[in-house]
């Protein structure tokens, strides 16, 4: 199987708050708009916000997963971030496995991931 591209589809409850947080708070731009929808560039990736294929009288939905989002300064972004008054879930810090990792959630609580990655780490490493 070859992936060509690849997009994390959110429908979230309040699609304006999800808009403000992804285009404004995070500054994403936008690859395209379409009626009931938008899509933000996030790095080689997309986050497509919809507001529709969903009804109100749908339970809600529950998202197992994360966002995430590489950075080149976590600590700089963290420190963004606090400033517009997001709500850090966990405070930037190199984890165990050699990542820079901050935590924050959407208006919808899904668990956003943001990433620095060392320039020694194996990820950035072609080890074929």
């Amino acid at each position: 199987m070859e992936v060509l591209g690849s997009r994390t589809i959110l429908r979230p409850r309040d699609y304006e708050a999800a808009l403000e947080f992804y285009g404004t708070t995070l500054g994403l731009a936008i690859s395209r708009e379409y009626p009931g929808g938008t899509v933000f560039f996030a790095g080689q990736s997309l986050i497509e916000v919809a507001a529709h294929g969903r009804s109100d009288d749908d339970a809600p939905q529950v998202f197992h997963g994360a966002l995430w989002l590489q950075v080149r300064d976590v600590y700089e972004v963290e420190a963004e971030l606090a400033l517009k008054g997001v709500r850090i879930v966990r405070g930037a810090k190199q984890e165990p496995w050699g990542l820079h990792e901050l935590w924050i959630a959407d208006p919808d609580g899904v668990p956003i991931v943001l990433v620095q990655i060392p320039p020694d780490h194996p990820i950035r490493r072609d080890v074929r």
